[in-house]
């Protein structure tokens, strides 16, 4: 639950959710130019370990606890991190090399609707109205975005991107399960440290690096591991403890429109009218969850959001 704070705390919190949108939307193409040079697992590997060295050390730096309770809480945490950092590092990756960035962003931003109806079987939390017309559009959004795809090239980026989708909805549903409680930053910081450590082994088998790395490549994973992770959750859960969890969560629907629109800066990417109309039934669908009364918590704010 949100901490209660004045009128001025609020509008900070409000300044700081423009500031990550910008934070995390422009992560999305500035990930797409380490990629295309590092490879999936040496900006993974590289990235989630600067973002796990320094949360640990703005844990340390201002006196958090570090430690997660022993026992099974800890496996909770795992497995957790498995969905959180390590699916959705693998997806979300995977799918830019095979779709455009744009699209990626586009079908990953479905998120709250997967995780609104996982919540139904898992949870017991009914699918309301608002969460039937949210499943519509998204479904709706989905089939703009695949059919004339499915016309010229493979469809695969978008499957990937859809998994991404998933497995960030199945961990924030997994969390909300196994009631995992604790500092959400240092939740999140051992979450990151997993996906450190899995992409770090996993390097060497399945990927070589390259000889030779540009500048912009180099600064495209500091991007990533310092301001689109690090800084972003920061950002992240002094936004939480400022304003009602319902209102940050739908503030973040402002990130796949600086996403898309710094894809289509950056990378020369153009929305066609299918990208066009399919974005906006997905933004428009995870409108629809997230506009839930203040009685709900909405399933995307209930655990840290993401990473990129």
């Amino acid at each position: 639950m949100a901490l209660q704070h004045g009128p001025d705390e609020a509008a900070k919190a409000r300044l700081m959710l423009i500031l990550l949108a910008l934070v995390w939307g422009v992560s999305w193409p500035i990930m797409k130019i380490a990629l295309d040079e590092v490879g999936v697992f040496g900006m993974r590997a590289f990235g989630f370990s600067i973002s796990a060295v320094s949360l640990f050390a703005l844990i340390y730096l201002t006196g958090r606890d570090a430690d997660v309770p022993r026992g099974v809480m800890r496996l909770h945490v795992f497995v957790a991190g498995v969905f959180n950092v390590i699916g959705f590092g693998l997806f979300s990756s995977l799918a830019m090399l095979d779709a455009a960035t744009s699209r990626v962003v586009i079908v990953n931003y479905s998120m709250p609707v997967w995780a609104s109806l996982m919540a139904w079987p898992i949870l017991g939390e009914r699918v309301n109205l608002r969460v039937g017309i949210g499943l519509a559009l998204c479904v709706a959004g989905l089939v703009v975005l695949v059919y004339p795809v499915a016309q010229a090239q493979s469809v695969l980026g978008l499957v990937l991107a859809l998994g991404c989708a998933l497995s960030w909805a199945a961990g924030t549903i997994y969390m909300k399960w196994a009631r995992v409680r604790g500092d959400l930053l240092t939740l999140s910081a051992w979450q990151i440290l997993l996906g450190a450590v899995v992409f770090s082994l996993a390097l060497p088998i399945f990927q070589s690096l390259p000889t030779q790395v540009s500048l912009q490549a180099v600064l495209a994973v500091l991007y990533n591991g310092l301001i689109g992770t690090g800084l972003a959750y920061v950002l992240w859960f002094a936004i939480i403890e400022r304003l009602p969890t319902a209102i940050a969560a739908l503030g973040t629907l402002a990130t796949p429109v600086v996403g898309v629109g710094s894809s289509m800066l950056v990378l020369g990417e153009r929305l066609t009218i299918p990208d066009t109309i399919g974005f906006a039934l997905i933004l428009a669908a995870a409108a629809c969850v997230l506009l839930q009364p203040r009685t709900r918590a909405a399933p995307q704010a209930t655990t840290p959001t993401q990473t990129t």
